[in-house]
């Protein structure tokens, strides 16, 4: 069995659409600790790692290859205009994130973009594509945004401030997730048969890839010798899991549910980096951590059924 979800996607259930999102949401959470483990030892600067995270995913997604896209009726090839929308947007959100933590400070980029993602990804796809949400589903978005606040900001980990440059760029961080997130829904909703998710997944981070590759030269490409073999190894989990997995699972799971419902249930991912931080970095669980960890999951769960009914 292939390890990325068959091209054959076009019956895809929401019910497996929701699973595959929360599933590369928490797969993202985990790419927070390995990151923090890596920078000291790899002396690797931001934009360096992502670059190499994106190089490895496409490495992983060329070796899996002959693996996957075997299906009774085959997906169409994404278009180039697809293709390069989806690797700007990649490239836009991780790279605008990186800058905003250097500017304003983990907590309140994290804040920023995340919070901003959902409202930005349901006007997205009301303008695009009709998409409503019901009373109960902007309660369910807006819950979900104050429960990330709280867990988040409430663990005291931020600076005293936000600084205007800080908040523009976790904007845009924004911004690039919104456009990757609506153009996914907005493409499985004008075709009978979705994308297929390994090869869309490929094609984008090798066109993010590129994106960074001279930015990466200018903070130095290339890692520490010191630590090597762990460095190697980190960076090899970064490649499948939060990566290459993670991302092909998110492309074929949000092309069959609601862009915001996809946006909102994204949202496990800081739950899944709190919790992963707790056991990888021995970072305390705060009473603020737990109270948000236990809206978002409220709020995410709400969502869902909501989208299940609808669907």
């Amino acid at each position: 069995m292939s390890s990325f979800p068959s091209s054959h996607s076009s019956a895809l259930p929401a019910r497996r659409g929701l699973l595959y999102v929360a599933l590369a949401a928490t797969a993202w959470g985990t790419a927070g600790a390995a990151a923090a483990l890596l920078f000291p030892r790899s002396g690797l600067g931001p934009l360096a790692l992502t670059f190499w995270r994106s190089v490895g995913g496409v490495a992983v997604l060329l070796a899996l290859r002959p693996f996957t896209g075997r299906a009774a009726r085959p997906a169409p090839r994404p278009a180039a205009g697809r293709v390069l929308l989806n690797g700007l947007g990649l490239t836009l959100f991780q790279s605008a994130y990186f800058l905003a933590v250097r500017h304003t400070g983990l907590a309140v980029a994290t804040v920023v973009t995340l919070g901003a993602a959902p409202v930005l990804v349901a006007l997205g796809g009301r303008l695009l594509m009709g998409e409503r949400l019901d009373r109960a589903g902007l309660a369910a978005v807006a819950g979900a945004v104050l429960g990330l606040g709280v867990l988040v900001l409430g663990g005291g980990s931020g600076r005293g401030g936000a600084e205007p440059a800080g908040l523009a760029w976790a904007l845009a961080s924004a911004a690039g997730y919104a456009a990757i997130t609506v153009a996914t829904r907005h493409r499985a909703s004008r075709t009978a048969v979705p994308d297929d998710p390994a090869t869309t997944t490929l094609w984008s981070f090798a066109v993010c890839a590129v994106c960074l590759f001279p930015f990466a030269l200018a903070e130095g490409p290339l890692p520490s010798t010191d630590a090597l073999p762990s460095t190697l190894l980190l960076l090899g989990y970064m490649a499948t899991v939060p990566t290459a997995l993670a991302y092909a699972l998110y492309f074929a799971g949000a092309a069959v549910i609601r862009a915001a419902t996809a946006s909102v249930v994204a949202l496990i991912e800081p739950l899944s980096a709190t919790v992963f931080a707790a056991a990888v970095l021995d970072e305390p669980l705060t009473p603020a951590a737990l109270l948000g960890t236990a809206v978002l999951l409220l709020s995410v769960t709400a969502l869902a059924r909501a989208e299940l009914r609808a669907g």
